[in-house]
């Protein structure tokens, strides 16, 4: 989990960028009108939906955009869009495992997209199920660590249902069950605590080293790339790279 939690880290400052070219706005307003569009525009009965927004609202997406998303998906827009969920696995360099989650209105679009990526790349696109049992569907609340007591941070975090708390140079990440999530993140915020990034991600089992400052760089492009395309709303993978190497690909 260390390579990915920081990388996590690492993709959450690139999203923060992206968002200023507008890219990731339009990503996130797909996962919105997607969840509202399969379980109503009701945040509060709609644990998709809630997930969502606050994912928005971390990349600091106004709440005009999240609004107008939320009235396309539930149908109060009349030009609301179709969009589906689609996920694809397979293998990058040095063996390691990815998983792509795309929303797209164009399935074979999405399809040859992804898979000319994976051969550009070095990597190949494989079967449904082929890595996907590597990964857990987790809970991920990143807090900044300047100025906080980790133990506190852990309490609090503990008493709503976390698992685990892991320092990750200046942030503590705190995972949980998804079923506990929710409940984590606001502990965690009604006890005081800044929260930097909440949200659901797939978290890798068993992790693969790539130490080579050359190889890390191709995985990375691989995952660049990925992310680049405007149908791909997530990327996971189960690299580890040492923090050196992964701040030197990364920058």
């Amino acid at each position: 989990m260390s390579g990915h939690s920081k990388w996590s880290s690492i993709k959450h400052k690139k999203g923060a960028a992206d968002a200023k070219r507008g890219q990731l706005f339009s990503k996130l307003s797909k996962a919105i009108i997607v969840a509202a569009k399969n379980g109503g525009g009701d945040a509060a009965n709609n644990l998709a939906l809630q997930n969502a927004i606050e994912k928005a609202k971390s990349y600091s997406m106004p709440r005009d955009n999240i609004d107008r998303a939320i009235a396309k998906g539930s149908g109060a827009d009349a030009d609301a869009d179709a969009f589906e969920s689609i996920t694809y696995e397979g293998y990058g360099p040095e063996g390691v495992a990815v998983i792509v989650e795309a929303l797209t209105d164009n399935k074979n679009r999405t399809a040859a997209d992804v898979r000319h990526l994976f051969a550009k790349h070095g990597g190949n696109l494989g079967t449904d199920g082929s890595v996907s049992w590597q990964f857990e569907r987790r809970g991920v609340v990143v807090v900044p660590t300047d100025g906080v007591d980790e133990e506190e941070l852990f309490m609090a975090a503990a008493d709503a249902g976390a698992d685990d708390i892991e320092e990750d140079g200046a942030v503590f990440q705190i995972t949980s069950a998804p079923e506990q999530f929710s409940a984590v993140r606001a502990a965690v915020e009604a006890a005081g605590f800044t929260v930097e990034s909440a949200e659901l991600m797939l978290v890798p089992k068993t992790t693969v080293a790539v130490d080579d400052e050359s190889k890390a760089r191709q995985v990375m492009r691989l995952v660049d790339a990925l992310e680049e395309n405007d149908d791909v709303q997530d990327v996971y993978a189960n690299f580890d790279i040492p923090e050196q190497v992964l701040e030197a690909v990364a920058g």
